[in-house]
Formats: C-alpha cells, sequence, structure tokens
C-alpha cells in the first residue's frame, strides 16, 4: 500500500495548465509565520502503473494496457520526466540533505531494476544524501521473479515493502489482487533473506473475513519475523468499484475485536505498535513516514506526487500533474507542478495534528513550535478540549494520544480544525 503524505488532496487530472513556477525569491518574501528553522527532508518518488487497479485503491494508480506487461511501460521516457521533474525543484531545496527515499505507485517493482538503479544514480547526482540514507521501494508479489528483489537491492534499495494484503486466496481474489498465497509467501522469504529490514503490508475486516480467517493471516505473518507490519483496516474510498459495488465487510464492532486481536498478537511477538497502523522491532520503524508524521518537509516527484516545503516564513504545498501522460509532457518542459499553494496559517494546527498525533509517542510542543511557526497557544483550546475528553495527556512538554485517543483519532484530530 503506498505510503502517500496525510494532506486533503484536489483532483488535477484534467487540469492542463501549469501553476505558476515558484523562484526562491517567491519563497523567502516576509509571510505571517517565524520558522527558526527547518525540518528534515525527505523525497517521495511516484511510479503510476499497476498490473490491474485493485478495487478499494483510490491512489493515483493506472492499470497499463500493454499486452506485453511490465516492458510496455514507457519507462525510459517516464525516468527522463522524473529527472527534469527534479532538477526543475532544486532551487527550492538547495543544499538540504535528504534523509529518506521512498519509491511508491502504484506498483514500483514493474520498473526495472536497471531503470532504477539510472534513477538513484540521477538523483545522487543532484542531491546529497544522508549517511545510511533510508531508500524504500514498494513491491507486489504478482510481480515477482527469482533473484529481482536481489537486482533491486544491488540497485541501492534499501528497505522493501511487500504488499501482501492476505495470504487468503479468497480474500486475495476479493480484494483483487494479482498474487496467490503461494507467491506471496515466496516474495516475503525473499524479501527477509536479501533485506536488513523490511515491511509487510496487510489488511483487516475484509469482505466476509472472520475473527479465524484474521488469525490465519497474522499467525502466517508473524511466522515469517517480518521487522516492520503496516496493517489497515479496509475501507471503502469515493470514486473506487468498491465504493459503486460496496462489498458486505465486518460490522464496525467486528473490526474494534479484529484491531484488539492484531495488537496482542504483534505485541507477543515482539513488535510494537508505533502508529496508527505500523509495528515494529525496536531500530526498525520506518523513518520515511515517521518523517511524514513529524511534519517534517518532503519533496514529490511523479505523476499526482505531493510536497511540502518550509521556508522562514511559509509552508508550502505542492502537487505534480495526476496524469502519467499529462505529467511526463509537463515535466519534460519543465513544468510539473500543477497546483502551489501557500498553507493558511489558520490551517497549520490541523495539518500538524492530523500527522503528529498518530504517533504513540504523540509530539513535543517545541517541535510544534519550530515545524508550524505558530506559538502553543494556537493549539491550546484543542488540546484542552481534548484532554477533558479523555483522547490526550500532557505535560508542560509533550502530547501524547490515549488508548481512547487512538481508537478515536478521528474525532480527536478534528478538535484542531480552523473555525
Amino acid at each position: 500500500m503506498a505510503d502517500i503524505p496525510l494532506v486533503a488532496a484536489t483532483d488535477l487530472s484534467a487540469q492542463a495548465t501549469p501553476a505558476p513556477r515558484r523562484d526562491l525569491l517567491h519563497t523567502l518574501r516576509p509571510g505571517l509565520l517565524q520558522l527558526s528553522s527547518l525540518p528534515p527532508l525527505a523525497l517521495y518518488i511516484h511510479l503510476p502503473w499497476c498490473l490491474k487497479k485493485c478495487p478499494y485503491c483510490d491512489f493515483n494508480s493506472h492499470q497499463w494496457q500493454g499486452q506485453a506487461g511490465a516492458t510496455d511501460i514507457p519507462e525510459q521516457r517516464y525516468l527522463g520526466a522524473l529527472v527534469a521533474d527534479l532538477e526543475a525543484a532544486l532551487p527550492l531545496i538547495w543544499g538540504r540533505q535528504v534523509q529518506s527515499i521512498f519509491i511508491g505507485g502504484g506498483t514500483p517493482s514493474l520498473f526495472s531494476p536497471q531503470g532504477l538503479d539510472r534513477l538513484l544514480g540521477d538523483i545522487r547526482a543532484r542531491l546529497p544524501l544522508a549517511p545510511g540514507c533510508e531508500i524504500n521501494l514498494e513491491a507486489n508479489p504478482g510481480t515477482f521473479e527469482k533473484n529481482r528483489f536481489r537486482d533491486f537491492h544491488s540497485a541501492g534499495i534499501t528497505r522493501l515493502s511487500v504488499g501482501v494484503q492476505s495470504f487468503n486466496d479468497r480474500h486475495l481474489q476479493a480484494l483483487g489482487r494479482v498474487h496467490d498465497r503461494a507467491q506471496a509467501l515466496a516474495a516475503v522469504e525473499e524479501a527477509a533473506s536479501t533485506f536488513d529490514t523490511f515491511n509487510l503490508d496487510l489488511m483487516y475486516a475484509l469482505p466476509g473475513q472472520t475473527m479465524a480467517e484474521l488469525d490465519e493471516d497474522l499467525h502466517t505473518a508473524l511466522a515469517l519475523a517480518p521487522p516492520h507490519l503496516s496493517i489497515y483496516h479496509l475501507t471503502i474510498e469515493p470514486n473506487t468499484y468498491f465504493a459503486k459495488h460496496p462489498p458486505a465487510i465486518p460490522e464496525d464492532d467486528d473490526a474494534y475485536a479484529m484491531l484488539d486481536r492484531i495488537t496482542e498478537l504483534t505485541g507477543h511477538s515482539g513488535l510494537q505498535r508505533y502508529e496508527v497502523s505500523a509495528y515494529a522491532r525496536p531500530g526498525h520503524a520506518c523513518r520515511h513516514n515517521t518523517n511524514y508524521w513529524q511534519f517534517g518537509d518532503y519533496l514529490g516527484i511523479g505523476a499526482g506526487a505531493h510536497s511540502k516545503l518550509s521556508f522562514a516564513h511559509r509552508v508550502v504545498r505542492q502537487t505534480r500533474f495526476r496524469d502519467p501522460r499529462l505529467y511526463m509532457e509537463h515535466a519534460l518542459a519543465g513544468h510539473a507542478v500543477a497546483q502551489d499553494d501557500d498553507v493558511r496559517r489558520a490551517d497549520l494546527p490541523f495539518e500538524y495534528m492530523l500527522n503528529a498525533l498518530r504517533l504513540r509517542e504523540g509530539f513535543a510542543l517545541q517541535d510544534f513550535v519550530e515545524r508550524t511557526g505558530l506559538a502553543v497557544t494556537a493549539i491550546a483550546r484543542g488540546l484542552e478540549q481534548a484532554q477533558s475528553k479523555g483522547l490526550i495527556e500532557r505535560d508542560m512538554t509533550h502530547v501524547r494520544p490515549t488508548e481512547r485517543g487512538f481508537d478515536f483519532l478521528s474525532d480527536l484530530q478534528a478538535l484542531f480544525l480552523a473555525d
């Protein structure tokens, strides 16, 4: 499952006019915010094609219609567009070190190891990467071939995220996945033998899923000893096949019981729940996603990619063209950005809380001040309401969601919406 920043998205697939180019002088002009320092910077790269569009997926992914599979994807043209996109964005991040890279989709593992090797070489030639920079790649077991993951590792990928979703063939078919249980097991085993750390994606509250079937999925996953496990509740998103033809999924009470079971079994296996949907062994939390949740910066390149970039007096959000053809056309012409806006001062508290409250450890009040350029008084009323409802606990320096806050996270986050 793609790791996409938690921001409100606008469908720009039909937009054909690039946003006015934002230059460095524009970003440095005086503004209402006062950021004393810039947060860590990450790079997100979106590769938009899949073998098949899953019925639950609302990400910017596009089923490839070619007859010969992945070799028909316009890999070289798209890689060239990514590099052109990056070069056009360099003035906005000049001199900043990249802490992590995430290659998401879509199904990035449709791209060849040689293509990804070229891409990472082009990135290193243009951006300073931090020592030990985490470089993530999403992979689908349906694209798994013997030694393919080893080739990705040789190309420079340091962490693989394997989108298994389930080990039950009936549930995989209901989810529209292109792999089966045997392929999922083979892919995870090869990931474990190739990478020092990797992630396994699962989903729960699936159509017709029972508690016994969830247990079987969990026991199978945990027996593979993943150092990181991401587990997502199946949700019916607008503009998906499931929204038009909704399947019968477990009732809310049953889904809550499933989540309790997930937390119990992962805890017994030494995986700690450090974020709402993420469980990890010590030292294996995803650094890239943690940067999102801590309201760090990220440059997003690729079709439909989002960026959040901080400057001394403003926080900026950008969106690239969603349609892959339009994206390549505009990126190669030096104008990949379709939307470019300053985040309103009034919206910053909610945007910060939308991310930071997903973390079990919460956030330091000083981090809120440094990442938003606002005083703590900007969130004082929301904190008081959240504490009175038993959704957070806090002291003079730190705020943490309670168990109740985790269970009712949307209600907690909504307390910080702008009036």
